[in-house]
């Protein structure tokens, strides 16, 4: 329990190796975040690829007009840290709207046994245009079908259901190998990129190395929009 504290307070959950399913493992060792959050705005690191932080396929959430302002979140759906950032994330997204463009991107955990099943039902409802709607579906009820051995394929199928997809379309694409190579084709940007856990932001293409809270992403945020 202590290990398990001691990673949400890190605001990260840490990769626990090669991309197997497994059981959930409490890593004490796993990289951590600098600075405590309130300490002023990020200091990113150095500045990766644009290439690779935002592929022409990555999820936008919403599109900045002006393109001045970019935020990426590598994710996995099971992390409880993500869970623990998203209202902040939320808020941030209800707040900016289209003044900034936020991406979302897969990093599912190998210790998290529904981390896949939860990213390819995320990216076969982005192909009936129903993303945004599974992204907070899973996002929502994480409590309710995260951390458990038996898979939630099923939980995810009822989800799709009520987000009316055509479910014969829906079970291909999950179990496909399209959305399969999609969500790896995320979790590959990621490790180049030196994504160690979830959530790692990016901020214009600079890694965001605070905490994740809502009062230091929008102290980040509002410093990339200054003039």
């Amino acid at each position: 329990m202590r290990a398990r504290l001691r990673l949400l307070r890190a605001g990260v959950d840490a990769v626990g190796g090669t991309y197997v399913r497994g059981v959930i493992v409490q890593d004490t060792s796993a990289p951590q975040r600098g600075r405590r959050a309130g300490t002023g705005p990020a200091k990113p690191t150095k500045s990766a690829e644009a290439t690779q932080v935002v592929r022409d396929d990555s999820h936008r959430l919403s599109t900045a007009a002006d393109g001045k302002v970019t935020v990426v979140e590598f994710l996995d759906f099971e992390c409880e840290a993500c869970g623990a950032a998203y209202p902040g994330v939320e808020k941030l997204r209800a707040e900016y709207g289209d003044k900034i463009t936020y991406v979302v991107r897969y990093f599912p955990i190998a210790s998290h046994p529904n981390a896949f099943n939860a990213a390819h039902a995320a990216e076969a409802a982005a192909r009936q245009g129903k993303f945004e709607d599974m992204y907070v579906k899973l996002f929502d009820n994480q409590a309710a079908w995260g951390h458990t051995e038996q898979s939630r394929a099923p939980v995810f199928e009822q989800y799709a259901s009520e987000l009316g997809l055509d479910m014969t379309k829906f079970k291909a694409d999950v179990a496909g190998p399209e959305v399969a190579e999609r969500v790896k084709s995320d979790a590959a940007d990621g490790t180049a990129l030196g994504v160690q856990g979830t959530p790692t932001f990016f901020v214009n293409g600079e890694k965001y190395t605070e905490q994740p809270t809502y009062e230091a992403l929008k102290a980040t945020i509002d410093n990339a929009l200054a003039p």
